[in-house]
């Protein structure tokens, strides 16, 4: 007889509150440096307060991954328990945390099974509500790791910037890339690849008004797919004004695909990376 299953994954899931008691889902916090101190994702900081360290040092946060003994920690205090664990992590290129989290995995003889999500923010959020609806139907922890692998390719992230500071001072575009965007608004779409690790290119290049560009991407990335699965969707942002979200929020619920509309904030580890008045719709195919 199978083990009981937890279901765990990196705070970068970007799953609120409510969501991670609803299903379940413990999630382990990734590092964040700024200011010359080290504080835990979500734990004693806060995106707001991310940011405003940030405009007051001008330092760019640093996200570091737990390393393989935080994870086994982490681990044990389940397997301890008598639980086999289900983890879901962010994805392999754009962090180590899965390298540390199978490494750990490793220690405990078959009874914890990393997922590389390719992916990261909700994109993961979704694939880790899957996990807990496939350990509901009574499913070992090996099988959902080999269905939840199978989904990750489903799984679709995508992001508007309405600005680049961020990502120039963390070396991700250059000064010109970022003169350039400001120069002539253009607001860039950044998509993750599901298929390479959750590497992360550009999409469309958006200009004009941060609502109306909202509304547009809003469309585009609907339509980009034929079989969508209504079961939830997320608009999940780094800190945008609540009424781009609310817009955003009212032009998705007119459309009556989805059964659940979620907003989420992303986490620290995120919003470090993509800055405030960040914004994306995320949701799986079939």
């Amino acid at each position: 007889m199978s083990n009981k299953v937890v279901i765990t994954s990196d705070i970068t899931c970007d799953l609120n509150w409510e969501l991670e008691q609803r299903y379940g889902v413990t999630c382990i916090p990734l590092h964040i440096v700024i200011g010359g101190k080290s504080y835990e994702d979500w734990v004693n900081i806060k995106p707001e307060e991310l940011y405003e360290i940030f405009y007051k040092t001008k330092e760019l946060p640093h996200t570091t991954a737990g390393s393989v003994g935080e994870y086994a920690d982490f681990f044990r205090q389940f397997t301890d328990k008598g639980f086999d664990v289900v983890h879901l992590s962010l994805g392999s290129k754009l962090s180590v945390t899965h390298q540390s989290s199978v490494l750990a995995a490793q220690e405990f003889d078959g009874h914890v099974f990393s997922i590389d999500t390719q992916n990261l923010s909700t994109g993961s959020g979704l694939l880790v509500i899957k996990a807990c609806e496939l350990r509901d139907q009574g499913l070992s922890a090996k099988e959902i790791a080999e269905k939840v692998t199978e989904m990750v390719p489903k799984a679709h992230a995508s992001f508007i910037l309405d600005r680049l500071d961020f990502m120039y001072a963390g070396g991700r575009c250059s000064a010109v890339a970022m003169f350039g965007a400001n120069l002539l608004s253009l607001k860039p779409s950044i998509e993750v690849h599901n298929d390479d690790g959750g590497s992360m290119g550009v999409g469309k290049k958006y200009r004009g008004k941060y609502e109306k560009v909202l509304i547009q991407y809003l469309e585009d990335t609907l339509n980009k797919y034929e079989d969508i699965d209504t079961s939830r969707v997320f608009i999940t942002h780094a800190g945008t004004d609540k009424e781009h979200v609310d817009a955003v929020y009212k032009a998705l619920k007119a459309k009556n695909i989805f059964k659940e509309i979620h907003i989420t904030r992303a986490s620290c580890t995120i919003s470090s990376h993509c800055g405030p008045n960040t914004l994306g719709v995320l949701f799986m195919t079939k």
